[in-house]
């Protein structure tokens, strides 16, 4: 039966006319902003964990610039601790030098001398953004190693730990005290007997046997300053695997939110080209339904 009032023809058509409208302005927005899930009313379960995961990779981007940090102030520490056994190794040469006869151990100490203002000069300068790792009193150093969530969603920040010990067989080579270098602590200047400190040692009137004794303290200053350039460079070699991890897994968490939000643009391509056809069906099929109607008119023409 056909109705002038009601088109049921024509009101199947629009229907289905504004379906496929939705469905092409859906495919649209994905084709435009590259994701399927782009707000929680698209998948609020998927939206929920990229969002997080989001959250999370700002953290380790946080976390990979405070490792570059570390590293700068771990490197800096390395290098003066490298060059002060250089130069401890230059007296430790130079005390052998004042073993022989006839060597006049004045001039030897004038070399001497230089040579242990270079040490203070060092480990004064070993600072960067502030801090000192070569030349300070007993306590605690560290830097940032990761960003952790662990599997009941706690967050929580992890840090690597440099114990500072300005003992005579620490990890400094001076002590620190009000701001400024103490020269009668860490492992140059804690006094080793009647020889002194590394650093106050003055050999001019010393005996054969004195000498052999600064030789030995000399020794094993180097020892404990060896040790200190070991756990530093592990420190140092740490922090570049974790910088390499902490990339690696910021990368592998991009990926893994693209999986869950990234739109597929081939097969959006091809839903697009499918919905435009569909529309123009739909439009001719509106079309057709409500010519119905003036067909009705024929009816009453004589």
């Amino acid at each position: 039966m056909t109705s002038i009032n009601t088109n049921n023809a024509a009101m199947a058509a629009l229907q289905t006319l504004r379906g496929i409208n939705q469905g092409l302005q859906t495919t649209q927005s994905h084709v435009s902003s590259g994701y399927r899930v782009g707000k929680a009313a698209d998948n609020a379960a998927y939206w929920s964990i990229a969002t997080t995961m989001r959250s999370d990779n700002k953290a380790l981007s946080a976390v990979s610039d405070a490792l570059g940090l570390g590293a700068a102030k771990v490197d800096t520490a390395y290098s003066a601790m490298d060059s002060a056994i250089d130069v401890v190794g230059d007296i430790k040469a130079k005390l052998v030098a004042a073993t022989e006869n006839g060597v006049d151990k004045a001039k030897v100490q004038e070399e001497i001398s230089q040579l242990q203002q270079q040490l203070l000069s060092i480990a004064q300068s070993a600072s960067f953004s502030g801090e000192n790792w070569v030349a300070g009193a007993d306590g605690t150093k560290n830097v940032v190693a990761s960003f952790v969530r662990d599997g009941s969603n706690a967050v929580s920040v992890v840090m690597t730990d440099y114990v500072l010990d300005d003992g005579s067989a620490g990890n400094v080579l001076f002590g620190m005290s009000n701001g400024a270098v103490e020269t009668s602590t860490g492992i140059l200047g804690t006094s080793n007997g009647a020889t002194g400190s590394v650093y106050a040692m003055d050999i001019t009137n010393f005996t054969l046997g004195q000498i052999q004794t600064a030789l030995t303290n000399v020794e094993s200053a180097l020892k404990s300053m060896t040790s200190a350039g070991a756990a530093l460079g592990s420190i140092s070699k740490r922090i570049e695997l974790q910088e390499n991890f902490v990339s690696a897994l910021s990368d592998s968490i991009d990926s893994g939110i693209g999986r869950l939000v990234d739109a597929d643009m081939e097969e959006e391509s091809s839903k697009l080209s499918a919905l435009q056809t569909q529309q123009q069906l739909a439009v001719q099929s509106l079309s057709i339904a409500n010519s119905s109607s003036q067909t009705i008119l024929s009816l009453f023409r004589g």
